[in-house]
Formats: C-alpha cells, structure tokens, sequence
C-alpha cells in the first residue's frame, strides 16, 4: 500500500476573480490532460476555456468559486460549486498535478460539499467520466454515490428563417416576465431547482440565448442555451443547451427545431444537450431526429443528498458549465 505524499501548506479557500483566469487555464487544462494520459488517451491534450466562459462560471458560482494557492503564491487547486435554488452541483474542480494524492483533493472537495450544504442544497452532486475507476473510487470515498449516466447528444443546424421565441427578442419588461415564467415552469416540473441567475447571467454577458416555447400563450419549455466557444482562441462549433425544462414530452420534442434553427443563427455547426439516462423516451425521440451519440458522464450524489426526481416532464439540469 503506497504512503500518501507530503506538501507544503496551501491556503484558502480564496474567491475566484477574473485575474485568476490565465492561471485557472494552465492548471485546468494541464490536470485534464495528465488525467486523459493517465487514462490511455495520450494524444488528448485539454485546451483552455474561453475567458467568456469562466466569467459565467465565476458569476454563476459566487462564493462557491474557491481556489487555494501554495506558499509562493500560485494555485495548486480550485473548485466551483453552483447553486440553483436547492440543487447543488460541483464543476470544474482541479488539483496540480505535484498536489495530487496529498490529501488536496478531499480538502477541496469536502470544501465544496460544506459551501453546498450550507446553502441550503438538497441535492449535492457531480459528474466525472465512466471510465476513469479511481475518480470513482475518490468520490465514493467522499461518499458520492453513482447514478445514471448521462449522454452527449447532438443534432446538425438547420437553415431556417428568423428563430421566434427568444429572450433576447423581448423589451426589458418582458424579458423579467419570460425569466419569471421560467421559474415557475421549473418549480411545477422540479420543485426546489431555479435557473433564472443562469437565464440572465447568460443574457448580460451575450454568451447565448434562451428559446422559449408556448402553447395557448402559456410558457410550456425553454431552453438556455451559450453559443459563444468554449475553447479560448476557436470559432463558434456547437449551441450548448445548460438548461432546458419541458412540461411534457411533446413540449420537449417541439424545443428540437427552433433549436436546430438557433445553432444556425448564431452560426454553430450543431446543437449539443446532456440527457440524463432517466430521461428515456426524451433520449429516443433524440435519437429518431437524428441525434448523435458524443460523449458520456457518470453522474453521482452524495448519500443523503440525492438528486430530486421531476413531479412531471424534463428537466435537463446539466452540471457542466
């Protein structure tokens, strides 16, 4: 049995500014790359994330936002933890590689989790990569328990004429409207979870859009959608859907075009959602529009603290930035 590495101090947990960026960067993408070699996948290299990006996130996660620096200053690890009403999330969340198997990672973890629970969090969770056996076993000595898997789905643009129903169509006045809406759709389909900091971060910072959907004028789905790069330095490729709530199936499946329809207008490639493998018939209707399968997640909850099943219809939470 190995002995666990000694390091130096760190201290924190420090909020997240802006400033932090290029260092987040480094770290993000050296740590995700060393974990996909360690993993078999040595020709994978993790690029940075757009600036844009960890801007929402950092908004996004307010004091959740927490990193720790060593004795000379620089970050050895940080850690997001997102609240949306009393669902809590995890994400991204990363250790230097010199730090790793020190006991860093529990601390930045169980940092997390306490910043969660006393938010007030019902649901505490994350998602890691299937495949990667001790991320899994890390966890579940933490006391996270697995899930269901969650897939990567996409869907080709189409060309379409102007795409109606979008937030950023509506005066100011309207706008709070629609975003209150919202809110009561998600409290009717999953009580406790709330997407509207999301919703209006997502707005002010032009990062995307959010589709929203009626029938007989009452908001039945909507879909918050970025479609700024992910990647620092790449042009547009893929419409990310963050969050999308359908009060039934068939509200769902009609969200599909004006999707399609959006990724072209705002010059993407394809649209990309994260169905969570409850979700089936959600996913099959996918898959029959022809929906390619692209990646998969774990997703896992701390005992306790599981994740809250709908009254009714979908709700793709997504625990990703």
């Amino acid at each position: 049995m190995g002995m666990r590495r000694e390091h130096s101090p760190l201290f924190g947990p420090h909020p997240v500014t802006m400033d932090d960026v290029p260092s987040l960067n480094d770290l993000f993408s050296s740590a995700f790359t060393a974990r996909y070699r360690r993993d078999g996948l040595v020709g994978v290299r993790v690029p940075p994330l757009n600036p844009a990006i960890w801007e929402y996130a950092i908004s996004a996660a307010g004091r959740g936002a927490m990193l720790w620096r060593d004795s000379h200053g620089a970050i050895a690890a940080f850690n997001f933890a997102h609240t949306s009403g009393r669902e809590g999330w995890m994400g991204p969340l990363a250790v230097r590689e010199d730090c790793q198997g020190t006991g860093v990672g529990k601390l930045v973890v169980r940092s997390a989790i306490s910043h969660l629970m006393g938010s007030g969090c019902a649901t505490i969770g994350l998602e890691t990569m299937p495949r990667t056996v001790d991320n899994i076993g890390f966890y579940s000595t933490l006391g996270f328990v697995p899930g269901t898997i969650t897939v990567t789905l996409t869907m080709e643009a189409t060309e379409s004429g102007e795409v109606r129903g979008l937030l950023s169509q509506l005066n100011p006045a309207a706008r709070d409207a629609a975003v209150a809406e919202c809110s009561a759709l998600t409290a009717r389909v999953l009580p406790g979870s709330e997407y509207a900091r999301e919703v209006r971060l997502t707005h002010e910072l032009r990062l995307g859009d959010t589709i929203l959907l009626r029938r007989d004028d009452a908001l039945v789905a909507f879909a918050l959608c970025h479609a700024s790069p992910l990647v620092e330095g790449r042009g547009r490729e893929e419409l990310r859907v963050l969050k999308l709530v359908a009060a039934d199936q068939a509200a769902f499946e009609a969200l599909l075009a004006p999707l399609a329809s959006l990724a072209r207008r705002t010059s993407n490639a394809r649209f990309a959602m994260r169905v969570q493998g409850e979700y089936r018939a959600a996913y099959a209707s996918v898959i029959r529009a022809g929906g390619r399968v692209r990646w998969t997640d774990l997703r896992m909850t701390l005992e306790g603290y599981p994740q809250v099943p709908p009254v009714g219809g979908i709700a793709f939470t997504n625990w990703e930035i």
